[in-house]
């Protein structure tokens, strides 16, 4: 289903990763990985179990600082600051676990997301006065609008936690994008769905790109979703990155075989 009236967002600038290096207590998470997401695509960063994955999803939303290397959103380093300035910068973030307020509705939780978009202070917004509630109406519209671009303009009133799975991954995915970024990062957007929930949040994820022109970086297990998504792929193997391209490039990279199977590839 195409969703209507889609929330609106500038063109991305490029996302640059330059030789980033991270260490915890002497061991080396990341070793000199660069990558580069560009305006508008899905980048999958893929590999087993252990292999960085996390680590540079948490580099790029600011959890951890690079030892080394450069992170450049456009013009703007992002290595070295904290979370909620690389979120300013239009940069989110969904978890690989949810963090719902699970008796919270559904429309209250993706107001979270507007948070920072809010001019309202705490006192106006607490004394109801008429500006504030003005804003709140204008971004509760935009909520709806964001709800019904991913297919869950009926849960509104329901809370969170009460809906099935599938429906409350979607709910992190709608909060993120609340908050009107330029770049998503998907930490496993499918992982635990049934077989119809991962086609229906694979559209979801397509539409994001197609219709909004959001740039993606997605870290994803289910490799017929990454197949189907993604526009270009890194591969990263003990923090190290042994192979990148499209899809198909990767899909058939003996490197890339190797390390997911632990056998060669076959002979075409």
């Amino acid at each position: 289903m195409t969703p209507s009236a889609p929330p609106e967002t500038t063109a991305p600038p490029p996302l640059t990763v330059t030789d980033v290096t991270v260490r915890f207590s002497g061991l080396t998470a990341l070793d000199s990985v660069s990558l580069t997401v560009e305006p508008g695509s899905v980048h999958a960063v893929i590999g087993p179990n252990g292999a960085g994955k996390s680590t540079c999803f948490n580099v790029l939303s600011g959890v951890y600082r690079a030892a080394s290397g450069s992170v450049r959103f456009g013009a703007t380093e992002l290595t070295g600051l904290a979370p909620h300035a690389v979120a300013a910068l239009g940069v989110a973030r969904t978890f690989q676990n949810l963090a719902l307020p699970p008796h919270t509705t559904v429309a209250d939780s993706l107001l979270l997301g507007r948070h920072r978009l809010m001019r309202s202070g705490f006192l106006a917004t607490g004394l109801r006065l008429p500006s504030a509630v003005r804003e709140e109406r204008l971004h509760r519209e935009r909520v709806r609008e964001i709800a019904a671009f991913v297919g869950l303009e009926a849960d509104l009133a329901a809370p969170a936690g009460s809906l099935p799975y599938g429906k409350q991954k979607l709910v992190e995915l709608a909060r993120a994008l609340c908050m009107e970024p330029r770049l998503l990062l998907l930490d496993e957007p499918v992982a635990g769905m049934t077989a119809d929930e991962r086609l229906r949040t694979a559209a979801v994820v397509a539409g994001v790109r197609d219709s909004l022109g959001i740039s993606i970086v997605l870290v994803e297990h289910d490799m017929g979703v990454v197949m189907r998504l993604a526009d270009a792929v890194t591969v990263l193997d003990f923090g190290k990155r042994i192979g990148g391209g499209t899809p198909a490039q990767v899909q058939n990279d003996p490197v890339v075989v190797r390390a997911y199977l632990g056998e060669e590839a076959p002979a075409p």
